[in-house]
């Protein structure tokens, strides 16, 4: 459980997506603003289940024109082990 927190540190990988603008003509600027989840990722070192879902901020660079910046986005998809632990902490 406490490797939990860590996951969604992968989340910052979409604030590279902000800092590394994208030309204004590209679409998806709706999907580069899930790099605010990122910031999610932090409150994994107090809330592990909580803090995976910060890993939803990777998707922020799903279609960012450096293909070695998008091809991180699919670290995104551990967020949904966050997810399914938050429901099962809180629910159950």
């Amino acid at each position: 459980m406490g490797y939990l927190g860590l996951i969604g540190l992968f989340g910052l990988i979409g604030l590279t997506g902000l800092l590394n603008k994208v030309h204004p003509s590209q679409s998806g600027s709706s999907i580069r603003l899930l790099s605010v989840f990122g910031l999610l990722g932090l409150v994994g070192f107090w809330i592990p289940s909580f803090g995976a879902c910060g890993a939803f901020g990777a998707f922020g660079v799903w279609n960012h024109q450096n293909k070695s910046i998008s091809r991180f986005a699919h670290l995104g998809w551990l967020g949904v082990i966050g997810l399914f632990q938050t429901l099962s902490f809180y629910l159950l």
